[in-house]
């Protein structure tokens, strides 16, 4: 058998809400909610959005700047082979100057 001490005043020391409620069954007060609490999360909240907007930037960035020697790479290559082109129809042309893009 559970045995339940009902004691008022409550013993010193524990620290138990109170109702104030009037004799309707109304709230005499409306509770009152710390205010500190859902300032701290919303600020936690912006700072680690903020934190994660950067890292995603950082991460561009990087990609950015891995991929430029390859693109640079390509576009040289692109280039010379274009010019070689030229050089070859200029050269087996017989009598003038031939133009690559107008066959």
């Amino acid at each position: 058998m559970v045995q339940f001490e009902a004691r008022w005043p409550p013993r010193q020391g524990t620290t138990r809400p109170v109702i104030d409620m009037m004799p309707d069954g109304t709230f005499a007060a409306p509770p009152r909610a710390p205010r500190l609490l859902p300032q701290i999360i919303v600020a936690a909240a912006v700072i680690a959005i903020l934190a994660g907007a950067v890292a995603l930037a950082a991460l561009a960035f990087w990609l950015a700047m891995t991929l430029l020697p390859i693109a640079l790479g390509a576009g040289a290559i692109a280039y010379v082979a274009v010019r070689l082109q030229a050089w070859r129809a200029r050269r087996g042309s017989l009598g003038g100057s031939r133009d690559l893009f107008r066959p």
